[in-house]
């Protein structure tokens, strides 16, 4: 009776999750559609300039052309291939760096004392206002562009990694010490895996902190690159390029972001269950 009982509240569980998942998908794509149908119209009855608002079929018709003539001289995955090195780049040195010093700092008062006020300082900062020194001191070359995202990702995986640690309860730590571990075993058995979570929220927004910084990473002495390529367009008056542009960063920020949710899921199964 309680089997038959359990079954019945397990498949209207399952009844209730598809029900919304296919509300939520249709919302989904009700306002995908509206927002392609109000920019059709727009640009039908001439409400805004063309340059302002392209119309949908020259945006399509300026991709298509640049994904078969290139931009200035460069292929279309020659200008994104270059954007995704400077960001993938500078995203490696951000997880090989921001976590284990947002870690530490968060276990160690001493360490987050010395390294606070330097990421507090830099961190609202524009990315403009010192891009101009990381070349004088790195150069016009990928190296300052890849600074400058580093910079612009580092801090909100420090702050996410140190936060994560802040919110371990402390029966974990002196449950584990009780049971004979000793700093290492702590730190690395129930203080990391404890933050995987947050640190998974941090690298997706860093990311998309660091993808917003592109445009202005690629401003100085660059010839390729999807954030240039909108850059140099605007100089023109090419909204229709400048969409393009738009549309691929959007496309490939969210691709980026699914990867990462993906592999969230690999690695922390638990997150979000009692």
């Amino acid at each position: 009776m309680h089997k038959e009982r359990r079954c019945e509240m397990f498949k209207a569980g399952l009844h209730y999750i598809n029900k919304t998942l296919n509300v939520e998908r249709l919302l989904t794509i009700s306002t995908i559609l509206f927002i392609i149908i109000a920019w059709f119209v727009v640009t039908k009855y001439n409400i805004f300039s063309d340059v302002i608002v392209p119309s949908p079929q020259k945006v399509l018709h300026s991709f298509f052309e640049i994904l078969q003539n290139g931009y200035k001289e460069n292929s279309l995955l020659k200008h994104l291939g270059d954007s995704m090195m400077r960001l993938l780049s500078s995203f490696f040195l951000v997880i090989v760096t921001a976590i284990p010093l947002g870690l530490v700092s968060g276990y160690n008062s001493k360490i987050r004392a010395v390294l606070d006020p330097l990421i507090e300082f830099y961190r609202p900062l524009p990315p403009l206002a010192y891009y101009t020194l990381l070349v004088l001191w790195m150069g016009i070359d990928n190296a300052s562009k890849i600074a400058l995202l580093y910079l612009a990702g580092f801090a909100p995986v420090y702050i996410a990694c140190m936060s994560g640690v802040e919110k371990i309860k402390q029966d974990y730590i002196l449950g584990a010490y009780t049971l004979g571990a000793n700093k290492k075993q702590v730190f690395f058995h129930v203080i990391f895996p404890a933050c995987l979570p947050d640190i998974f929220v941090g690298l997706r927004t860093a990311i998309g902190v660091s993808y917003t910084t592109l445009v202005a990473a690629e401003m100085v002495a660059a010839v390729t690159g999807i954030g240039w390529m909108v850059l140099d367009a605007s100089k023109f008056l090419r909204s229709d390029i400048i969409f393009v542009g738009i549309f691929i960063m959007g496309i490939t920020g969210m691709l980026l972001d699914q990867i990462l949710l993906w592999i969230e899921t690999k690695v922390v199964p638990w997150k979000g269950q009692e």
